[in-house]
């Protein structure tokens, strides 16, 4: 795929084609009339946020759609995750060991490179999603998994200060 009036703003040493792809033909854009869960994260770093929406059917993500006003990165990193976690089932994607991580590096995965400088933006998409799963299970009433989701969402906020990279 070859876009080349961004190749005179990002050349392909910063943004890789992937991420390029997801940003220009983000997937799942939308929102979901009355979702299963819905979650908000504004990044700290420049206050661009996302919004994810939920189907969860038999504990599985059925549908999943989100808006962001953001960057060229936080707008792939959601189109990413949401292709990431469509089909799994929610007990898959929040109870393997290094949630966070995990996603983040699945994100970084789907993307190729992401520089540096926007290690701040794949966050804000799992603490969208967390919120979103939180929401989900106190609809359920299920206080266990809104409190390990509340301890992983602690987690997100140590890569916002950190500027770490998922490897």
């Amino acid at each position: 795929m070859r876009i080349f009036p961004l190749y005179d703003v990002f050349p392909m040493t910063e943004l890789d084609e992937k991420l390029l792809d997801h940003f220009l033909n983000p997937r799942n854009i939308g929102e979901i009339d009355k979702p299963d869960g819905y979650g908000r994260a504004v990044n700290p770093v420049n206050e661009y946020f996302t919004d994810i929406y939920l189907r969860v059917k038999n504990g599985i993500i059925d549908d999943v759609k989100f808006k962001t006003f953001g960057c060229v990165v936080t707008i792939a990193a959601a189109s990413a995750l949401t292709e990431i976690v469509k089909g799994k089932s929610v007990d898959e994607i929040i109870d393997t060991k290094d949630t966070v991580h995990n996603l983040l590096r699945s994100i970084h995965n789907e993307l190729g490179a992401v520089p540096e400088k926007n290690w701040h933006c794949p966050p804000v998409a799992v603490q969208a999603l967390l919120n979103a799963l939180v929401d989900y299970y106190q609809k359920m009433n299920d206080q266990q998994h809104v409190l390990r989701l509340e301890k992983l969402l602690e987690e997100v906020h140590c890569f916002f200060k950190d500027g770490q990279k998922a490897k």
